[in-house]
């Protein structure tokens, strides 16, 4: 005991005050959309060097789809007029898909009607991974010291009988999808699901092909979408919180 003391007071607190602050400006973060005139169809870069298709330019306008990005920033170094740029942002998690896709046109903001359930206070979590070992290293990272998720109220669980939320990574390729929808239905209601990383909302680049892995959303009602591939300890904070119905 009077050794953990000592090392405690060597060390000090590590553990981050500030709530999802950004990231340094040597990181690649996502990529955004700005009100910088694009250059329209006779540029059409960002488009074409995409590997997940998901930008498309009509005309003037540009639609990036975050739900699909995986977040090489191939479209950033290559768009000469930056209306694509980097969004340094941890706050990245939103509650509709529709959220995700982003636009240069003006359109209404997109206001979902948060569900009222009782997980403000805590909440215990199954997570099911499908296959994005990425992702897996950045949720376990959000249980360390530094992020210290569990001072939310937030605890992993063994068992989806003892869970509230189904944490949902990878694509969920066809052989995933019966154990996932297994998993779901053996927990208690109310429950709600939460999909991190690009490859959980859409498959990613696995979608389209033969294993049927495009994402979780054709499966099971998602109440929290975590883009990012992978996303930040605090993107997968801030969904989750989301998810809670605590910002």
């Amino acid at each position: 005991m009077g050794n953990a003391l000592f090392t405690i007071f060597k060390t000090g607190i590590i553990t981050q005050r500030e709530l999802f602050p950004s990231l340094p400006d040597d990181a690649n973060g996502l990529p955004t959309v700005t009100a910088s005139p694009c250059l329209g169809g006779d540029c059409g870069r960002c488009a074409g060097i995409c590997p997940t298709k998901a930008i498309t330019v009509v005309d003037s306008s540009v639609t990036l789809d975050r739900g699909l990005c995986i977040g090489c920033n191939a479209c950033i170094r290559i768009c000469p007029s930056g209306t694509i740029a980097r969004d340094l942002s941890t706050k990245t998690a939103v509650s509709t898909r529709e959220e995700l896709i982003l636009s240069s046109q003006s359109r209404a903001n997109v206001v979902p009607i948060p569900p009222k359930l009782p997980f403000k206070r805590s909440l215990h979590i199954r997570e099911v991974s499908t296959g994005d070992n990425a992702c897996d290293l950045e949720i376990i990272a959000s249980t360390n010291a530094v992020f210290d998720i569990a001072r939310f109220g937030v605890h992993f669980v063994a068992s989806p009988r003892f869970a509230d939320a189904l944490l949902v990574t990878g694509p969920v390729g066809k052989a995933m999808q019966e154990p996932l929808l297994r998993c779901y239905e053996a927990m208690a209601e109310p429950r709600i699901v939460i999909a991190v990383g690009t490859s959980a909302i859409s498959g990613g680049l696995f979608r389209g092909g033969y294993a049927e892995a495009n994402g979780v959303s054709d499966l099971l009602p998602v109440t929290s979408y975590v883009p990012g591939d992978p996303p930040h300890p605090w993107s997968i904070i801030h969904g989750i919180l989301l998810a809670m119905g605590r910002v």
